[in-house]
C-alpha cells in the first residue's frame, strides 16, 4: 500500500506530498519519507542535511537559494501554519520566474518538495510555527543567494493575516529582484 500521494503543481517538479495518516483515539502515526515511494515518484531519495526553524507570526524567510550547489528541499510544518513558496529560476523553463505556494500546517501534515533550481521561502501565518526540512546538498554560506521576497515582477501573494506586517532579516530585505539576479539555473 502506498503511504504517500504525490500531487503535481502548475510548475513542473514542484510537488505536494500528502502522507497517509493512521489515527485513532491515542493519536496518529505517519511515515514522512520512504526512499522506495519517493524514487517511484521521481523525487530524490538522498538527503544529507535536516534543518529546523521556529518563528513567530509574520516572519517571512526567503527567498533563498544556493548558486553553485543548489539544494532540493523537502519541507513540512510540525507546529503551526506557514505559506510555503517555490520560485522557478531554471532559465530554460517555460515557468521561469513563476511561483507556486501551498499552506503547510501541523494539522494538514502536507509536505512540499522544492527542487534544485528554485528559490524557496515561507511566511508564518499562525501565532508561531516550527518548520523542518531535508536538503539534498549541504548548506554552504559562501554560496548563498537570495531573491527579493516581494519582487513586483514575481508578485507573490503572501497571505499574511490582516494587520500583520512581514518581519524579515536585514539580508532578506535587501535581496535582488529577478531582473537584477546575476544568474539562473
Amino acid at each position: 500500500m502506498n503511504k504517500f500521494k504525490f500531487i503535481s503543481t502548475p510548475i513542473a517538479d514542484l510537488t505536494i506530498v500528502e502522507p497517509t495518516v493512521f489515527g485513532d483515539h491515542r493519536g496518529y502515526f505517519m511515515e514522512t519519507f520512504s526512499a522506495r515511494e519517493f524514487k517511484e515518484a521521481g523525487l530524490p531519495t538522498v538527503f544529507v542535511q535536516d534543518n529546523e526553524s521556529h518563528s513567530k507570526q509574520g516572519v517571512v524567510r526567503g527567498l533563498h537559494l544556493q548558486k553553485k550547489n543548489p539544494q532540493g528541499k523537502l519541507v513540512r510544518v510540525i507546529e503551526g501554519e506557514v505559506f510555503d513558496v517555490g520560485v522557478d529560476l531554471r532559465r530554460n523553463s517555460p515557468t521561469f520566474g513563476k511561483w507556486f505556494g501551498v499552506i503547510l500546517s501541523a494539522e494538514n501534515k502536507k509536505q512540499f518538495y522544492v527542487p534544485e533550481g528554485f528559490a524557496h521561502g515561507y511566511a508564518v501565518l499562525s501565532e508561531k510555527a516550527t518548520f523542518i526540512y531535508k536538503c539534498t546538498r549541504l548548506y554552504d554560506p559562501t554560496d548563498e543567494q537570495g531573491l527579493l521576497w516581494n519582487d513586483p515582477e514575481i508578485s507573490i501573494e503572501w497571505p499574511l493575516p490582516k494587520g500583520v506586517s512581514p518581519l524579515l532579516s536585514e539580508k532578506d530585505q535587501n535581496n535582488p529582484t529577478l531582473k537584477n539576479l546575476d544568474f539562473a539555473f
